[in-house]
């Protein structure tokens, strides 16, 4: 088994949250904002995650995706010995790392793509990316180029070069040995030549076995990343767009039918850990998008305990906002420290119940691991069960803006007892099998067969 199957998982975006200038002057020392991470490790192990993902941390021109070195830290954010010593902290925490790994394209200032604009066709790095001498770029140098979904300050490389591969590699491996991490989060996984990250993938796993590649996939079917030779896991948008429109859409159908589709009885991803998440930054907060605020109480129960490797991006534990914006995503991403989030009191609620919940996922693997099921599901109810050959976890959530009633039958149990994991005083009797279980408003139950 992946250390990544029982992770869950905390997301940063250190440009952002650090409060780092939006670009690069690229001179002067590093800054020495990563640092400011100490300050997360104590909120991060008292919070309960056991994995934290870091958005970019290397050389670039703006947002982190356009790279200008994969060997050095952005300066604005602090040098090689910092991050290494944030990450010794952390895996001294039992808190794993994983990094933002950016190899679909580089920024102009790459210093492979300066040379080309410097030296035309006599630079020694013309096949490192897709040129055409034939036509002017938007830039107007002398030369054409791909850019990623028309966006020409991310230059694509060419992953077929094997002198590319040899520096990305490289810079792989240097990231292993000394920031030690555990994984990566490929960008723009969808857009990236299989072969290469076949490649990729024996390249890490010949370096450490249990190294965890999950690729940035929106659409499509998962399986084609993700298999034995080649990717971890993937993200899930499928699940992440059905977690908020059912329920703004009052329709639990929604994400019941992508459940069962994915992980039941005949799922076609049964046995794959998929990244999940209610946001994330490169969409908008999942506050700002629900209608009704209450139903962050049963997304994040329903995320918690969902198949899958959970993660939570930074604040949204607390209920902040953020809308993507027309042309800029800093509103995804902004400064923040842990003092200032938990100064909210409007939101000890919802931070003291995801708290729980990842207390509940890390005592019971069934929620990790096991199989799943659904046994009820209507508009603004539903309900599944998750089993492993020891334990068996009913999870039940209703939408509506009244307590409601869900009749529920568990699998394999004539007479038994159903003991709330989120509060224990309440227990109900499941008799011939069928257990009726009340539910409050916008709430939810997760419930140990006894």
């Amino acid at each position: 088994m992946n250390w990544a199957q029982n992770a869950i998982f905390y997301h940063l975006f250190p440009l952002g949250c650090l409060g780092a200038p939006e670009r690069n002057s690229f001179d002067g020392p590093p800054a020495n904002r990563l640092s400011d991470l100490m300050r997360w490790i104590d909120y991060l192990e008292d919070l309960g995650v056991n994995a934290l993902l870091l958005g970019p941390v290397f050389e670039s021109s703006a947002h982190g995706y356009d790279i200008a070195d994969y060997f050095r830290v952005d300066r604005r954010l602090g040098d090689e010995a910092t991050l290494a010593a944030v990450s010794r902290e952390l895996h001294r925490r039992g808190i794993c790392v994983v990094l933002d790994a950016v190899f679909h394209h580089t920024g102009r200032d790459f210093w492979a793509f300066r040379d080309v604009r410097e030296k035309g066709r006599a630079s020694a790095y013309c096949d490192w990316y897709h040129l055409d001498f034939t036509r002017r770029s938007p830039y107007g140098e002398p030369f054409h180029y791909k850019g990623w979904a028309g966006n020409y300050d991310l230059v694509k490389l060419n992953l077929g070069n094997p002198a590319v591969r040899e520096h990305l590699f490289s810079a792989v491996s240097s990231w292993i040995e000394r920031f030690e991490i555990d994984g990566l989060r490929l960008d723009a996984a969808d857009a990236l030549d299989l072969d290469f990250q076949r490649a990729l993938a024996a390249h890490c796993r010949a370096l450490r076995p249990d190294f965890w590649l999950m690729g940035e996939v929106v659409h499509g079917d998962y399986r084609r990343w993700a298999y034995p030779e080649g990717l971890s896991s993937t993200t899930n948008y499928e699940a992440y767009k059905g977690l908020w429109s059912s329920h703004n859409d009052h329709n639990y159908f929604e994400i019941a039918y992508t459940l069962n589709k994915q992980f039941g009885p005949e799922g076609i991803y049964r046995g794959l850990a998929l990244y999940s998440f209610a946001d994330n930054h490169d969409v908008s907060r999942v506050a700002s998008i629900l209608k009704n605020p209450a139903h962050l109480c049963p997304v994040y129960i329903l995320l918690m305990t969902m198949p899958g490797v959970p993660s939570i991006y930074y604040g949204s534990e607390w209920g902040i906002e953020g809308l993507k914006a027309p042309g800029t995503d800093a509103p995804l991403r902004p400064a923040l420290d842990p003092a200032s989030l938990t100064n909210q009191p409007r939101q000890q609620e919802l931070y003291a119940l995801i708290k729980s919940l990842i207390a509940i996922r890390r005592r019971h693997a069934a929620l990790r691991t096991g199989d799943y099921a659904q046994v009820h599901v209507a508009h603004e109810q539903f309900a599944f069960i998750r089993r492993d050959a020891t334990n068996s976890i009913v999870v039940a959530v209703n939408a509506a803006d009244h307590p409601a009633k869900i009749p529920v039958r568990v699998p394999g149990v004539a007479n038994g007892r159903l003991l709330d994991l989120l509060n224990e005083s309440d227990e109900f009797n499941i008799t011939n099998g069928r257990c009726i279980l009340p539910v409050p408003s916008c709430g939810g139950r997760i419930l140990e067969v006894r």
